[in-house]
């Protein structure tokens, strides 16, 4: 039964449109958050007298704050990430399995 199952599920248009949206999605969401972390790590390697600039008089450097951005970055396409799951996958998913149990 688990094998006929598993069948319709593949054999189903939505499912296949579900897999190709959130392979989608989460290769730009992946290209993103390389494009970030990885132009934040050049910048360590190869600008370092930019990264040590002084942000006014303080002690903080601009460094901390790109830092920070990258982390921050990560929690919010997350949160796109989650929210999009919750209002569109979540939704596909359960259509998916309700036609195969028909």
């Amino acid at each position: 039964m688990d094998d006929d199952l598993t069948a319709r599920i593949v054999a189903d248009p939505r499912y296949q449109q579900l897999k190709s949206r959130r392979a989608r999605f989460g290769w730009w969401l992946t290209v993103a958050m390389l494009i970030v972390y990885y132009g934040f790590i050049l910048l360590v390697a190869f600008d370092k007298a930019l990264l040590a600039t002084r942000i006014g008089a303080g002690v903080t450097t601009i460094g901390m704050p790109l830092g920070l951005g990258v982390i921050v970055f990560t929690i919010v396409i997350t949160g796109i990430y989650v929210r999009r799951a919750n209002k569109e996958y979540d939704d596909l998913t359960e259509q998916i399995a309700k036609g195969a149990l028909k």
